[in-house]
């Protein structure tokens, strides 16, 4: 990718800026030397945001109605991540849809990572169904159709004036993609040729502007053995990516203890950024640790210190190469409410607080 791209989104301690994002001034700006503490993410995937609102979901924060996007803003949150589907049904998530909520959050500032599901539905590990239009493809075709979806995606953000910063090409890509084509572990070649295709789309739809920095992202932020088994054979099957995507969640993948040493392993064997691109705590009791010791209490005030502790996990990585973390999903509905950051009333919760600046 171009060197001004990545300068600008991991190392702004080089590229001089008049502005954090959101405005706030630099050391710069208000004639200091530049002693400014690394770039760090604080980041939130809202992609059920928009829908909700759309619906008359009323976001409150210390008893004030707000837009839910202002709300984060204001605590500090400076990224959001946002999923787009092929067809998506019954989820909300199509270009049109994202495409609103994107420029709804440049407007206030946030910069955007865009996550590609490459399905009609959640693509996950266990997940990863071809979206119906391309179940009858053959590979080369499906290789051809991964190309032009991305390349058809990124250029109606670009047009937009809303480019993406980073794009996650695949989610959760442990188990590979558009099964059975792209399926691991079996078929490697295949899965490297559509991730592949997926990072050509990127840059050819970003016209004139720096390509996006590229993150490929799995489900193992605790474990070490099936992250290097996985990132070994990316880099073998010569997939072009600049980011270490991981998601933790402390029921399924280990304790803190766990994801510290596996930041540190990356760190060293990769030399790449991580971000954690999702992570989440229940607020109340649920089932997720049943049969497993928790960490911290579910309750508000244990939710708040679960983030917290995460933070300051993946800013100790190794050479300074722990770059972010992303909440999923703060407006949480439903079955996986206790995982959001808004109560049962949709008052913010504690753990809002986290980023907040002095």
């Amino acid at each position: 990718m171009r060197l001004c791209s990545l300068l600008l989104l991991f190392g702004l301690s080089i590229v001089p800026m008049t502005a954090q994002p959101g405005g706030a001034p630099t050391a710069e700006a208000n004639g200091h030397a530049a002693t400014r503490a690394p770039y760090f993410i604080n980041g939130a995937d809202v992609s059920f945001l928009r829908d909700l609102e759309s619906k008359g979901v009323v976001f409150k924060d210390g008893g004030q109605a707000k837009p839910g996007l202002e709300i984060l803003r204001s605590h500090g949150y400076n990224w959001i991540r946002l999923r787009i589907m092929n067809e998506p049904s019954p989820l909300p998530n199509t270009l049109a849809y994202t495409l609103a909520e994107a420029k709804a959050a440049k407007a206030l500032g946030f910069r955007l990572l865009l996550d590609f599901h490459y399905s009609d539905d959640w693509a996950d590990p266990e997940h990863e169904r071809t979206p119906k239009a391309w179940a009858k493809l053959s590979h080369d075709e499906l290789v051809k159709a991964v190309f032009n979806f991305s390349r058809d995606t990124v250029t109606a953000f670009r047009l937009q004036g809303t480019m993406p910063d980073m794009v996650q090409v695949g989610n959760e890509v442990t188990a590979g993609m558009l099964w059975p084509d792209g399926r691991l572990p079996d078929r490697w070649e295949q899965f490297a040729e559509l991730l592949t295709a997926g990072v050509r789309g990127v840059e050819a739809g970003k016209g004139d502007l720096p390509r996006p920095a590229i993150m490929i992202h799995i489900d193992r932020g605790g474990d070490i053995e099936r992250t290097q088994w996985f990132y070994d054979h990316l880099i073998v099957n010569h997939v072009p990516f600049d980011v270490i995507g991981q998601s933790y969640y402390p029921w399924w993948q280990g304790s803190l203890d766990d994801l510290r040493k596996n930041l540190a392993f990356m760190a060293t064997r990769y030399k790449k950024p991580i971000i954690l691109a999702e992570t989440a705590y229940d607020w109340e009791y649920g089932e997720d640790f049943a049969g497993k010791k928790r960490e911290f209490p579910e309750t508000p005030e244990g939710q708040r210190e679960y983030l917290a502790a995460v933070v300051d996990v993946v800013k100790q990585t190794p050479n300074g190469l722990g770059r972010g973390v992303f909440w999923w999903e703060p407006m949480a509905e439903g079955a996986i409410a206790k995982r959001g950051i808004f109560d049962d009333e949709h008052n913010a919760l504690p753990v809002i607080q986290v980023f907040d600046r002095p």
